[in-house]
């Protein structure tokens, strides 16, 4: 079973800065795609930014130049730094791990979301 934690929401003021982190757990072979996703009430879940295992990044245009993410291949983990924050960043944020693990005789590819983190930007 493989499961994700995530840590680091909170308040803060605009301007202001978090670190978000999500660590996998559980029996994994190799992890690819790592993300964080975005979302407010009434509208769909967004990608904030991704990163693959080869470390190549991709963002959203709302974000770029603000946030920067990373990962930790040993640990499972992906971090997501967020600075200059602004109101229109509160969201609840939710990790993404794309993972793969052995499945009796064969390997298995599933994506994972943590369960969400609750960032919320005071104007």
């Amino acid at each position: 079973q493989v499961r994700l934690v995530e840590s680091g929401g909170g308040l803060v003021q605009a301007g202001g800065s978090l670190r978000l982190s999500c660590a996998a757990s559980g029996t994994i072979l190799s992890i690819n795609t790592m993300g964080w996703y975005r979302q407010v009430p009434g509208k769909h879940r967004e990608l904030v930014a991704s990163i693959e295992r080869v470390g190549n990044t991709n963002y959203a245009d709302s974000v770029k130049g603000r946030c920067t993410i990373s990962r930790d291949n040993a640990k499972n983990t992906v971090y997501l730094q967020m600075n200059s924050l602004k109101p229109e960043d509160t969201a609840v944020y939710y990790c993404y791990q794309r993972i793969t693990r052995f499945q009796r005789a064969d390997t298995l590819t599933t994506d994972y979301w943590g369960q969400g983190t609750r960032v919320t930007v005071s104007s």
